[in-house]
């Protein structure tokens, strides 16, 4: 089958898989608006099912673009559900993130890669407890998680943060000249692995959210400069889901694996996968 945008195939004839991710999709929709609006879920979920197959009864045919929106669910590792009540029993973010998370939304056709609440606010805390004077991030997007780690920073602190897109780049820097903490946040415009050699500071801590074939070269780039007791955090470590297959494929997945096992080999440092939304490994240098 062919995952084009102009090909389209009548629902009904579509791989049980497919169907099998609609329903489910429904299921969790459902559970989600019922936790979030103390609305019975099994009325929301009887009234979500049953306009959507009379949609997908009268319409003759289903885009596989659809389909695919749909069946993305099956690789997400958080359940929605999980995911809401995580957020429901975690601090709320401040004004500033809601706002950036809500215009990223709504404007980036990319938006599953800003980190969100319950993922920014570990980020935040962990800032907090360990008080750093210099973070590095490689991979800024639209600056929430910037902004989350920033909170933690000593009064001299400073955070360097790296973005590639200028479009983003762009974003971010407006969203940070709103920050209580925009004099401590540094952007740089580029290529990590050319800008990193020439930041000539001793790092606390280190988030590693850019293209994944690269997380190796990062990680090398890094870790000496990394002080002892430092921690890097490296995000999407589980990748949708993608490593667990058997073969891993995919270019991304691939290089994701790799990753994992490079540092499981690495015994200079201690380490812990967390299934926080997309994965996150924290390595401490010992």
């Amino acid at each position: 089958m062919h995952h084009t945008k102009d090909l389209f195939y009548p629902f009904n004839t579509c791989p049980r898989h497919y169907r099998q991710a609609v329903y489910e999709n429904v299921f969790n929709i459902a559970g989600v608006f019922s936790l979030k609006s103390g609305a019975p879920f099994l009325k929301v979920n009887g009234f979500l099912h049953s306009r959507l197959m009379t949609i997908l009864t009268h319409a003759p045919q289903l885009p596989i673009h659809v389909s695919r929106i749909f069946t993305r669910k099956n690789l997400e590792i958080i359940n929605d559900l999980a995911q809401a009540y995580a957020e429901r029993f975690s601090s709320p973010v401040d004004s500033l993130l809601q706002d950036v998370a809500t215009a990223t939304a709504a404007s980036h056709p990319q938006a599953h890669m800003l980190s969100g609440h319950v993922q920014g606010k570990f980020l935040e805390l962990l800032s907090c407890m360990m008080q750093p004077r210099r973070i590095l991030e490689i991979g800024t997007f639209t600056g929430y998680s910037a902004l989350c780690l920033a909170k933690g920073l000593l009064k001299d602190g400073e955070i360097h943060t790296i973005e590639l897109r200028e479009g983003e780049a762009s974003v971010a820097q407006a969203n940070f000249s709103r920050s209580n903490e925009a004099g401590k946040i540094i952007l740089h415009l580029g290529n990590a692995l050319n800008i990193i050699p020439g930041l000539n500071e001793t790092w606390d801590l280190v988030f590693i959210d850019a293209d994944k074939v690269n997380y190796i070269g990062y990680y090398k780039l890094v870790l000496p400069r990394v002080r002892a007791g430092g921690v890097i955090l490296a995000d999407n470590v589980l990748f949708h889901g993608e490593v667990l297959s058997q073969p891993v494929t995919g270019k991304n997945a691939k290089a994701m694996q790799a990753f994992n096992e490079y540092v499981q080999q690495d015994d200079s440092v201690e380490k812990v996968m967390l299934t926080i939304r997309d994965g996150l490994l924290l390595i401490r240098k010992k």
